[in-house]
């Protein structure tokens, strides 16, 4: 065989030699946790292998984010009594998704290991809703910080912290966004809307 066919052919062998080496290496997006560091990737479909409790359980609470917005643009007011009870709804489910990292380090066998990483930025999330609730009487800044919460609190699941399973970051990728929307659509609806107390209302 002439020179160059001869260098071809090896360079083409070395290829599909090195090729599953490197999968192996960087990990495969049909791996599992097991065979790629608890860092699988997910995507939307992986919703359908969610379990039906966590599926109806985890999308019945927008019902609390939805149904501040949709009240005060039904009735073309802005009511800070509802806007501040769809705030400290934000702020409990802001810390009730780093107690949920906490709770999944805890056990033995877990993807994710209970080491600082994992447990102090399970703290985080806590914090910050307490910084929320602190905001009572400005409704805007204590939306402002759940909202940069439930960002944060996404950050570390998607990217930060492994060990999740997909079908849990797909559902928790599209709850955060419907929240964050609500809230983003209350504050909207303060700068346009005239406010109005609910107590006038009664009256």
């Amino acid at each position: 065989m002439p020179p160059r066919l001869i260098s071809t052919t090896r360079l083409l062998k070395a290829r599909t030699v090195s090729w599953p080496a490197s999968r192996l290496c960087h990990g495969d997006a049909r791996d599992t946790p097991e065979t790629a560091g608890g860092k699988e990737g997910f995507s939307l479909r992986s919703l359908s292998q969610a379990p039906k409790p966590a599926v109806y359980l985890g999308f019945s609470g927008l019902l609390p984010f939805l149904s501040a917005p949709l009240l005060m643009a039904a009735t073309q007011s802005f009511y800070p009594e509802v806007a501040y009870a769809q705030m400290v709804y934000g702020a409990s489910i802001v810390s009730f998704l780093g107690g949920a990292r906490w709770g999944f380090a805890i056990p033995a066998g877990s993807p994710a290991q209970p080491d600082w990483m994992n447990l102090g930025n399970s703290v985080v999330p806590s914090l910050v809703a307490w910084l929320a609730l602190l905001c009572r009487d400005n409704v805007a800044e204590g939306a402002l910080v759940v909202l940069m919460g439930l960002g944060l609190s996404l950050h570390y699941d998607l990217t930060l912290l492994p060990g999740y399973p997909s079908w849990f970051k797909a559902m928790r990728t599209v709850l955060t966004l419907v929240a964050t929307f609500s809230l983003v659509a209350t504050l909207v609806i303060k700068q346009f809307y005239p406010e109005r107390k609910i107590k006038e209302i009664q009256n």
